[in-house]
């Protein structure tokens, strides 16, 4: 029998894109779609959100994935099977507000495409026609995609290269697939932020509704520090308790990029610190 929060499984799926499985029975036995765990490399280590991509009730197990790009994921991507994560804490946020739409697109773009994964199975077993839009910067930056249409009606890839499919961004398909006559119910959109405004802003008028799920800054994860505050219809929420998906066209955008590079410099001097000692 595994520890609990041992990992079991870490695998790169593509240029620093890697998939972890993690033992957590617990979790697995309450996770729903659109739900993510909070977690600790270690005891020194910051707090970090990661969107839970799968979960196994039977097995005790839970699935997500991660791009390294900090220090963190950095250190997650050097874990090897048998060790354990120092802290682990979830189901956490609001789950996904699926139901019965009718026609329904979800957008996943770079590392937020597995993460459209469980919802696009929520959607998909309610009964929903579901069009999925995912896209990358080049073809082999593109994973889940098996997953992806094992519960999507259509799939449709972008990359920003041409190599593989639409050669743009996934708001180009989204555009495409509107201009064409596609009516849809309902919109989800995951990956980074300037890419889900892009989504928000394409679907505005012509989509009655849309869900993004936001990626902000987290320490707590329970709603005490106010660290991952986002202004939402006016209203200031709170994206680990509130969240992390809110109504695509009521968030203030422009104010979430900025809170998302507040960190950036410190973010890359514990990277080129972790260098300068070879821990990478």
């Amino acid at each position: 029998m595994p520890a609990e929060r041992e990992v079991l499984l870490n695998e790169e799926l593509a240029q620093d894109i890697y998939k972890m499985v993690v033992y957590s029975p617990r979790i697995a036995r309450a996770a729903r779609a659109g739900q993510f765990i909070l977690l600790m490399v270690e005891d020194r280590g910051e707090r970090v959100p990661m969107t839970l991509v799968d979960w196994d009730k039977e097995r005790g197990t839970i699935e997500m994935a991660y791009q390294a790009v900090g220090a963190t994921t950095v250190k997650m991507s050097m874990m090897k099977p048998g060790e354990r994560l120092y802290y682990l804490a979830g189901p956490l946020g609001q789950p996904s507000r699926v139901k019965l739409f009718g026609r329904v697109v979800i957008v996943g773009g770079g590392v937020g495409i597995p993460a459209i994964y469980p919802i696009a199975r929520e959607l998909k077993r309610l009964g929903n026609y579901v069009v999925s839009i995912i896209g990358a910067r080049t073809s082999t930056l593109i994973t889940y995609e098996d997953r992806i249409r094992e519960v999507s009606d259509e799939v449709h890839i972008t990359t920003d290269d041409g190599s593989r499919g639409l050669k743009g961004y996934t708001v180009d398909a989204l555009k495409r697939l509107l201009d064409s006559g596609e009516r849809f119910d309902a919109a989800w959109a995951v990956g980074p932020a300037l890419m889900m405004k892009s989504i928000s802003e394409a679907a505005a008028g012509r989509i009655p509704v849309s869900y993004s799920s936001l990626n902000s800054l987290m320490v707590c994860g329970v709603g005490m520090c106010g660290a991952c505050r986002i202004t939402v219809g006016g209203q200031i929420k709170l994206t680990c308790v509130d969240g992390p998906e809110f109504d695509s066209y009521s968030i203030s955008w422009n104010e979430l990029a900025i809170r998302l590079r507040t960190y950036r410099k410190e973010e890359m001097i514990s990277l080129e610190t972790m260098r300068s000692v070879g821990r990478v």
